[in-house]
């Protein structure tokens, strides 16, 4: 018998093993790679990345706007400069979608603290300015909340102790920190009637415990990223200077 028939032999045997025994897999192993500047640059497929890399910043760091100043979500109790825009920037591009879909408005905007991940420096705004404040996929959508959902939402805001970005809504806090007044516009809110709440799909799914979200009436999804609605914003207003004002204040 020469060596191709042993082998062949061989095979023959362990297949037949095989099918007579069941096979299980009992142990997984691998190790860990580490990916760093030392690694060998595989020219090939770099010359193939490259145009794609080099259309991806372009788009990045085209300009939108010009910031006079640096905003953070850290520069208020209350309210911020950057976050009062975020929330003015979804009512704004948001309510025309809304109203021709609906033929209402929006009442109100509530955003997250959280949600805002970057600030954005003094200087030219660009695409990548909108993706670092924004990194996430959330989308805006519209929640219908009843009275009873929105003094919960009220009382929500008012034991959070962090600026969440509201635009159109006006709270007041008492000296103690207790919920004094809330109004849209120059009226007080009316907890018999319903209201339509822009936000972001995150809060919506109960995102930092917003769980007054979860009982309503209707859900409107714009199909519209936060993200693109900065982008949008940008792309219109020319200069940002956003500022702290008085829509969400404790009285002292």
């Amino acid at each position: 018998m020469n060596y191709k028939q042993v082998i062949l032999l061989f095979t023959i045997l362990s297949l037949s093993a095989c099918k007579k025994q069941d096979v299980y897999l009992n142990k997984i192993e691998g190790k860990q790679i580490n990916i760093s500047d030392s690694l060998e640059i595989n020219q090939n497929i770099e010359d193939i990345i490259k145009p794609y890399r080099e259309h991806v910043n372009a788009n990045l760091d085209s300009v939108l706007a010009y910031a006079v100043d640096t905003y953070s979500k850290s520069d208020g109790d209350y309210n911020t400069a950057i976050g009062n825009m975020m929330a003015d920037a979804v009512y704004e591009q948001s309510n025309p979608i809304f109203n021709s879909r609906t033929g209402e408005n929006i009442d109100f905007v509530l955003l997250n603290h959280g949600g805002i991940r970057s600030i954005i420096s003094k200087g030219n705004i660009t695409t990548r300015t909108a993706y670092e404040v924004m990194p996430f996929d959330n989308s805006a959508v519209v929640v219908k909340l009843k009275g009873a959902q929105v003094k919960e939402l009220l009382e929500y805001l008012s034991k959070a102790k962090r600026a969440h970005p509201i635009s159109k809504l006006h709270i007041v806090l008492d000296v103690d920190g207790n919920f004094k007044s809330a109004t849209l516009g120059d009226q007080p809110l009316d907890f018999s009637k319903t209201y339509n709440v822009a936000t972001n799909d995150y809060l919506y799914n109960g995102g930092d415990r917003m769980d007054f979200f979860k009982t309503n009436d209707s859900l409107y999804v714009l199909d519209y990223k936060v993200r693109n609605v900065l982008i949008d914003y940008f792309t219109k207003i020319d200069t940002l200077k956003p500022v702290i004002d008085n829509r969400f204040i404790q009285l002292k």
